[in-house]
């Protein structure tokens, strides 16, 4: 797989991943961990696109 094309598709991923998180974040019974687990996912997700594009 071309580094582009894999980029793009963690793009995606993290896009996913923020429109999850606001759905989650509007749930009042949402577990901290939940949330933070997302967050912890997203953040990887970007850290791997930056890594990627430099």
């Amino acid at each position: 797989m071309a580094i582009s094309s894999y980029v793009t598709e963690l793009k995606q991923k993290h896009a996913n991943l923020s429109q999850q998180l606001e759905r989650s974040q509007r749930i009042p019974s949402i577990d901290s961990l939940d949330l933070k687990t997302l967050k912890l996912k997203k953040l990887k997700i970007k850290e791997e696109i930056i890594r990627l594009s430099d």
